[in-house]
């Protein structure tokens, strides 16, 4: 059975675990402030779940979410996510993360950031343009008519190919965006951001989305 990390457990970290439990995975969890914080979520996940530190949680999974203010993405733990999947959920808040140059003047986008911290994982962006609510309340069956569609972006083919396949058994469409490079295309103030799209929609909102500042 595969094990999915995750670093951070908030909102949508938390979200995601119990889709994931919900669909046959073990999971791990953890935080910044200990594994002790989590035994609420950890009792109501079940006998798949367990809670540990964020390196542990790094080693467990098979695949790992990140889902943590985008100001502490350098606390990612690097050793342990070598050769794995991480899906980078986060998003760039400056009112929250400071303001960051890279992103400000479009020179970089999120995940990459994520990506050039983890050179040897296989970074995909995904889960991160929805609210938390609408994860464990909008899935739907594959074929079901209005199916939510999720982007994803990803420079490895079969990274992608295995976030969407876990995004279509949590109950959404997948849609593939390409490279990490234009995943500003799905970033908070986008098109598509926040809304409740078809996969077709969503395609289109992302065609339709221009980088600021071209």
């Amino acid at each position: 059975m595969t094990t999915i990390g995750f670093i951070g457990a908030g909102n949508i970290g938390s979200q995601l675990a119990r889709l994931a439990v919900a669909a046959g995975y073990d999971v791990v969890v953890s935080n910044s402030r200990g594994p002790e914080t989590l035994a609420d979520l950890v009792s109501e996940l079940g006998d798949h779940a367990s809670a540990a530190a964020a390196a542990d949680a790094a080693a467990a999974g098979d695949v790992v979410v990140v889902s943590i203010p985008l100001k502490n993405v350098a606390a990612v733990p690097v050793a342990p996510l070598a050769g794995k999947v991480v899906i980078d959920t986060n998003n760039y808040y400056p009112q929250r993360d400071g303001h960051i140059a890279a992103l400000d003047e479009d020179r970089t986008t999120v995940s990459q950031l994520l990506q050039d911290h983890l050179p040897q994982s296989h970074v995909v962006k995904a889960f991160n343009a929805q609210y938390a609510a609408d994860l464990t309340a909008d899935g739907q069956p594959p074929g079901t008519p209005g199916r939510r569609g999720l982007a994803l972006f990803g420079d490895d083919d079969q990274a992608r190919s295995t976030v969407a396949g876990m995004i279509d058994q949590f109950g959404f469409d997948a849609v593939d965006g390409g490279p990490l490079a234009d995943s500003w295309r799905i970033q908070a103030g986008a098109p598509g951001y926040g809304r409740r799209r078809t996969a077709d929609e969503l395609q289109a909102d992302l065609d339709a989305a221009v980088r600021p500042g071209t």
